[in-house]
C-alpha cells in the first residue's frame, strides 16, 4: 500500500504561534503585578489665600523669618544680604532670637528653581514649617 503525498516538492510547517502569546501575556501580567512604584512628593506650591479685608483683624503676634531671592539668585534674610548658601545659619541664628517664627520663602518669578529647591530641602530636613511665595513681576 502506497502513501500518497500531495506536497512532494518540500517541507512546509506552519509554526503555531498561540503558545509564545500565552508565555508572552503571562510575563507581561507577572511584571505588572511585582513592580514597584516610587511615592516621590513635590514642592507645594499652592499659595495661601489673601487676607480678608477685614480692619478689626488684629494683627498676628508669630514674627517671620523672609527670605526673598531675587531674580539673580540673590538671597537676602530679613533684609540682610548674603550668599545662598549661607542662608540656612542665618534662618537658625533668627529662629534662636524668635521661636516660633514662621519662615517664608519668597522667589521672584525669574529666580531658578535649583535655588528653591536648595532651601526648601534644607529648611525641611532641620524641620522647620515653610510657605513658598512666587513674586511676580509687575513692570
Amino acid at each position: 500500500m502506497r502513501r500518497s503525498r500531495k506536497n512532494q516538492g518540500g517541507d512546509e510547517g506552519e509554526v503555531d504561534m498561540t503558545p509564545m502569546l500565552d508565555i508572552v501575556f503571562i510575563m507581561l501580567i507577572f511584571f505588572i503585578v511585582t513592580a514597584t512604584f516610587l511615592d516621590e512628593t513635590g514642592i507645594d506650591l499652592t499659595q495661601p489665600p489673601p487676607p480678608p479685608d477685614d480692619i478689626n483683624t488684629p494683627p498676628s503676634n508669630n514674627p517671620a523669618i523672609t527670605v526673598y531671592v531675587d531674580n539673580r539668585d540673590n538671597c537676602v534674610v530679613d533684609g540682610r544680604s548674603l550668599g545662598c548658601d549661607r542662608v540656612l545659619l542665618e534662618v537658625e541664628k533668627l529662629l534662636a532670637e524668635k521661636p516660633n517664627a514662621a519662615i517664608i520663602l519668597r522667589l521672584d518669578e525669574q529666580a531658578s528653581h535649583k535655588t528653591l529647591v536648595m532651601l526648601k530641602d534644607g529648611i525641611d530636613q532641620k524641620g522647620l514649617p515653610s510657605k513658598i511665595e512666587i513674586v511676580r513681576n509687575t513692570g
